[in-house]
């Protein structure tokens, strides 16, 4: 049997966040507590996907993972800048994981003549912060990947419906398989799937539940 050739595009914020909502015993829990190791989830995945494969139906090798993860600002939240590094060190512990940290977009509160307005100590007033081209990068990252001759699988793990067109991409291209991902709660039986825009040309999709979710956890210390 022929083996895969795969790498995993993962939009963490999006697979972590819809993880810790979905599942009834983690969406009250602090998100800080259930995130999730790319490594972890990405062995995970692979394991799930191979397991549901008809006899003789190729299976799936790990060979890379890219992480896009939005970023906090030094200015605004240092302690949470540093996690974000020491995150991304820990992560790339095993050389086939990237990880590629964006800037997070800020918001700012104006003062009556729409200038931004500061707080006691002199600092900018945020009012929302928000990730800003991630998703931009992993359409890139997904179109790109699937083209790169030394991969024959690229599964995006997103449910971002603004993802679609990465998906109809590389079908168009007809280069490397591309698969998907979802969470899925069988209980409710809810799961956010990410489509191709054209719904006759489904692209295969990996559901894992809550078990899986936990197991996929990084439960470092980052303080």
């Amino acid at each position: 049997m022929s083996e895969l050739r795969s790498t995993i595009i993962v939009d963490y914020q999006n697979v972590h966040l819809t993880g810790h909502g979905l599942f009834e015993s983690t969406r009250y829990m602090p998100r800080h507590e259930t995130l999730v190791d790319p490594l972890f989830f990405a062995q995970q995945l692979i394991r799930r996907r191979n397991e549901l494969q008809r006899p003789g139906m190729a299976h799936a090798v790990l060979r890379r993972i890219l992480v896009f993860r939005g970023l906090p600002s030094p200015e605004h939240d240092q302690r949470a800048y540093d996690r974000s590094q020491a995150q991304k060190a820990h992560w790339e512990r095993d050389k086939r994981v990237e990880v590629t940290l964006r800037p997070l977009k800020y918001e700012y509160a104006r003062d009556a003549d729409g200038r931004p307005a500061s707080d006691a100590d002199g600092k900018r007033i945020v009012t929302e912060r928000r990730e800003k081209g991630v998703d931009v990068l992993c359409a890139l990252a997904t179109v790109r990947e699937a083209q790169d001759a030394a991969n024959d699988l690229v599964i995006l793990a997103s449910s971002d419906t603004d993802l679609a067109p990465a998906l109809d991409e590389v079908q168009r291209l007809g280069c490397a398989k591309v698969e998907t991902f979802c969470w899925y709660d069988p209980v409710s039986r809810i799961g956010y799937q990410l489509h191709p825009s054209d719904r006759r040309r489904p692209v295969w999709n990996t559901r894992l539940d809550e078990q899986v979710f936990r197991a996929c956890w990084d439960t470092t210390d980052y303080r």
